[in-house]
């Protein structure tokens, strides 16, 4: 007789094998950004950690490269925070009031306004590039901040995740409201953003990961190093050939892009999971 614990040892491969497979290139870049570049060069490359760790993570942090005009890693992941924070924070403010409205408000045209800000889901970033970038020209945010992310707070994936999930609040619990004498504004503050704070614990870590790792529109709208992120930082950091790229700093440098993100995921994963997870109110 076959029982669960006898078959339970295929996923369990499965698993560990995946997580060997993705973690191994983190390795190579843990273990190359201990290392001083030229046993970076001997290929092939060792596995075993060096002693160069803490002589290359001050200098990246304090000095960064000279492909980077000198801009310091800590600068370059402080512009990437401030980007990624503001992206998800402004995705957030802006979506939960605009499905609320669209799911608790009876006004002419409602469907039609959901599905207007549902279309624009296939109008990425890089198909109105030419414009958005005319506009934040016209207005002055070229390297800076808001330029940096008031074209990408605007999210029609967040309103409609936050909209389908209004639409599992019960009717009962909105009569009860309105009985109570709670006005809409009220009913938003006291019942429907605390109802919501894992799907907007969720929505954070999927934003703010969305925003860390952006490449392209920075790219475009930064010109100065003081305003260079992180993304666009590394590959500066790589020129045309190995003899020209300090290896040991651009490794340094990608792992620590990495800790934010993770640290981010780890803190908030009780309330990510249970955001993806929960449905019944």
């Amino acid at each position: 007789m076959v029982t669960a614990r006898s078959t339970a040892w295929l996923p369990h491969t499965v698993l560990i094998a995946g997580l060997m497979l993705v973690l191994f290139p983190v390795y190579v870049a843990v273990v190359a950004s201990t290392l001083p570049l030229q046993d970076i060069l001997n290929a092939p490359m060792t596995l075993v950690p060096g002693s160069y760790l803490i002589d290359n993570y001050r200098e990246a942090l304090a000095s960064g490269s000279v492909k980077t005009s000198g801009q310091s890693v800590t600068a370059m992941m402080l512009n990437s925070a401030v980007m990624a924070l503001a992206i998800a924070a402004g995705k957030i403010a802006i979506s939960l009031p605009s499905a609320y409205a669209v799911v608790f408000f009876r006004f002419p045209l409602r469907r039609l306004c959901f599905w207007a800000i549902f279309v624009t889901l296939m109008l990425p970033v890089e198909v109105r590039i030419i414009p958005t970038y005319k506009i934040v020209s016209d207005l002055g945010l070229i390297d800076g901040y808001g330029g940096l992310t008031l074209p990408l707070i605007a999210s029609a994936t967040a309103t409609l995740l936050f909209r389908q999930f209004f639409l599992t609040i019960p009717d009962e619990l909105v009569e009860a409201a309105k009985i109570d004498g709670a006005g809409p504004l009220r009913f938003l503050i006291d019942t429907v953003i605390p109802l919501s704070r894992t799907n907007i614990a969720a929505l954070f870590v999927i934003l703010f990961i969305y925003g860390w790792n952006q490449y392209l529109w920075p790219l475009l709208v930064t010109n100065t190093p003081s305003m260079t992120t992180i993304v666009i930082g590394i590959r500066q950091m790589i020129g045309n050939g190995d003899s020209l790229t300090d290896w040991q700093l651009v490794m340094a440098t990608a792992v620590l892009a990495i800790v934010p993100p993770v640290a981010i995921v780890l803190l908030m994963q009780r309330w990510f999971v249970r955001g993806l997870v929960e449905s019944e109110k």
